[in-house]
């Protein structure tokens, strides 16, 4: 995630509705971005073990693995416990959103008011280096379903 020896920026679109996947792929790799989505958060972690983005957008509700489980993973794990999540999702329940930030994600937008252009005017900003000191402290999982 090394800006200055390499100007691309990876991002990991973590996202399971297919046609709104390729629609913020189309738009980020047109913006110049590289794209590798997933269609659930086990996808995403397999993504993981072999290239580390400089970016994650993350939907909340996904097949097999939460987007909030996901988090708690990549979170406890020192490889990608930095790596930037921003998430995306339809569900904007306050609990919803705190939890999403308490887990570390550095923004909680929701789809129906974002657009694919200004997630793409976003990368920058959100795709520099982090550091969280500390391990974030799990939260129990519920039945958010």
């Amino acid at each position: 995630m090394n800006h200055a020896e390499d100007d691309e920026v990876r991002v990991l679109l973590v996202e399971d509705d297919s046609a709104l996947a390729q629609m913020y792929r189309v738009k980020l790799e047109r913006d110049g971005y590289t794209v590798h989505v997933a269609g659930d958060g086990e996808e995403a972690l397999s993504v993981l073990t072999y290239e580390l983005p400089d970016l994650i957008f993350l939907d909340v509700r996904l097949p097999r693995m939460d987007g909030f489980a996901f988090l708690e993973r990549i979170r406890a794990t020192q490889w990608t416990r930095n790596i930037p999540v921003v998430i995306l999702s339809n569900y904007s329940g306050a609990e919803l959103v705190s939890r999403g930030l308490r887990l570390g994600a550095l923004e909680y937008l929701i789809k129906g008011r974002t657009t694919p252009g200004q997630l793409s005017e976003g990368v920058r900003n959100w795709s520099r280096p982090y550091t969280f000191d500390e391990p974030l402290a799990p939260i129990p999982m519920r039945d958010v379903l």
